[in-house]
């Protein structure tokens, strides 16, 4: 039988965002040279290899590294134009190497294939807290995929995959990650074409969540969340009904809201003293600038 999940996601396939243009073919200098400089490389607790357009094999040669390394916590790979092929090194890694607690995989080409790649192996990693997952191509099945892996993950704290597509279907399969997942507090979920109908399906995990602190669904001018007015009062009803929730931000700028929304979220602030809602550009001076972006505000506006 099909998930609830896998039905919407048949009606965006279509709908999708352009894959990454095929990978440039690695050559075997390229290959060499990171497999003889990458153990000095390494020899840190936090490696930085941002910007480097490492590729597959690369990317091979300093996992094999990493491997023989646990001393490593904290690696940065962001654009690096990694794609599918890659993913199977990092999946790898993710089972083998349970010190490293921080990945930034952003802006490569990590498409729908390498989410299904990455999901199982997230499932089963027993060290990563943090993972940035932002501006690549996961949507479709591969998205649904990556949310599975997240519903089993038991140490993932932090979790940004914004700027992605995961659409109605991924952001219904994250909603049923919420349900199960009691160790995430962070999630960014920001431009990822999500509907009002993802909204509400990702509602459906904030029933019952009781760990996630800060959820992010903005949507800027250039690449929208489509959540509207409606998507947002579906959330705050799910919040409101959850007496348990331990969610403090909830991000929905951008996004034009009715005055039931304004209402609704206005009579929400005294059982939820603590819950702000970002839907304006005044300054919080107080909130970690890691955290979020730093135009927030203390109050519905």
């Amino acid at each position: 039988m099909k998930g609830p999940c896998k039905e919407v996601q048949k009606n965006e396939d279509q709908e999708g965002e352009a894959a990454a243009t095929g990978p440039q073919a690695e050559t075997l200098e390229a290959k060499k040279s990171w497999t003889a400089n990458s153990h000095s490389a390494l020899e840190t607790e936090d490696v930085d290899l941002s910007e480097n357009q490492i590729g597959a094999a690369g990317l091979q040669a300093i996992c094999t590294a990493l491997t023989l390394n646990p001393t490593v916590q904290k690696m940065q790979l962001q654009g690096n134009r990694l794609e599918e092929k890659a993913a199977q090194h990092l999946a790898a890694l993710l089972l083998r190497h349970t010190g490293l607690k921080s990945l930034d995989l952003s802006y490569n080409q990590l498409n729908d294939l390498a989410g299904e790649t990455l999901g199982p192996a997230v499932a089963e990693n027993t060290g990563l807290t943090e993972l940035n997952l932002s501006w690549n191509h996961l949507r479709g099945l591969g998205a649904i995929a990556f949310a599975r892996g997240l519903e089993a993950n038991i140490f993932l704290k932090v979790l940004d995959i914004s700027h992605n597509g995961f659409g109605d279907s991924g952001a219904c399969a994250v909603g049923e990650a919420l349900r199960v997942n009691n160790v995430l507090e962070e999630l960014n979920m920001r431009n990822n074409r999500i509907s009002t109908s993802g909204a509400l399906k990702l509602g459906l995990g904030l029933q019952v969540n009781q760990t996630l602190r800060v959820l992010i669904v903005s949507s800027s001018l250039i690449s929208k969340n489509p959540i509207c007015s409606d998507g947002c009062v579906g959330l705050l009803k799910s919040v409101r009904s959850n007496k348990s929730s331990g969610l403090e931000l909830l991000d929905v700028s951008g996004i034009q809201v009715s005055r039931e929304c304004d209402e609704l979220a206005s009579s929400m602030s005294e059982a939820f003293p603590g819950l702000c809602i970002k839907h304006c550009t005044s300054r919080r001076k107080d909130w970690p600038q890691a955290t979020i972006p730093a135009v927030i505000c203390t109050k519905w506006l």
